[in-house]
């Protein structure tokens, strides 16, 4: 009679460890805390926690096809419906700033470090993006994103983006698996044709890694040992009787 008790109780602890609790892995995920506002990243300005050194761009919410961003070459925008484009180039779901990165000049990875990971928990790099082109350029283009962690890659589909066009912001997740207790984070733009500057956009990222608590596994531990102490006392029971 005893022995129900015990298995309720390690039902009980067994649906207690079953939530992981989540962390909050990235530092400055919308890109809004920088040392001097919109700019070309780590040329006229940087982005907390992020470090790039290609033709990447942070913009403030509002201005990819009206004032644009300051850059190497100058003053950069995007096709909207402000500068003669044909969509409406909307904020992120974020709001506020946004990563426009040139997927065919100059390419180099935005990316930054993050720590208190644990070999073989599951990371979920969460994001918004969006496709766009450079103002003042004609033609079709593709943009995508390969968003990396560590030596894995998973990469966003292709958007076939159509000439002076902004595609809309759309969300995505990758799962990766964590192979020590800090990696790299990167994300870098893929885009085509080259002459004809493919953007892609980013904004709202996030990581969160997921593992067991400590002390619930404890108390599952604890649990089977209970279960296991109750069989043996059954089976005396039973050979005494």
């Amino acid at each position: 009679m005893r022995f129900l008790p015990v298995l309720a109780v390690v039902s009980a602890l067994s649906l207690g460890a079953m939530p992981a609790y989540a962390k909050q892995l990235v530092i400055n995920g919308g890109f809004e805390t920088t040392t001097a506002g919109p700019g070309q990243f780590d040329h006229q300005t940087v982005a907390t926690g992020w470090s790039s050194h290609g033709y990447n761009f942070i913009f403030a919410a509002g201005t990819g096809d009206t004032t644009g961003s300051s850059g190497e070459s100058g003053n950069l925008s995007l096709w909207g419906t402000h500068n003669g484009g044909n969509d409406v180039f909307a904020n992120s779901p974020t709001g506020g700033n946004f990563v426009a990165a040139d997927g065919a000049y100059e390419v180099a990875p935005i990316q930054q470090t993050i720590a208190g990971l644990k070999a073989g928990e599951a990371v979920t790099v969460s994001f918004d993006w969006a496709a766009a082109q450079q103002i003042n350029y004609d033609g079709d283009t593709t943009e995508q994103w390969q968003v990396s962690l560590g030596n894995q890659t998973i990469s966003t589909a292709v958007y076939a983006n159509p000439s002076h066009s902004f595609s809309g912001w759309m969300h995505q997740s990758f799962t990766f698996t964590a192979t020590g207790t800090s990696e790299v984070l990167s994300f870098l733009a893929v885009g085509t044709p080259g002459g004809k500057p493919p953007f892609s956009l980013l904004d709202g990222v996030s990581a969160t890694g997921s593992v067991p608590e400590t002390a619930t596994w404890a108390m599952m531990i604890v649990g089977l040992g209970l279960v296991g102490s109750s069989l043996r006392f059954r089976r005396r029971g039973t050979v005494a009787a």
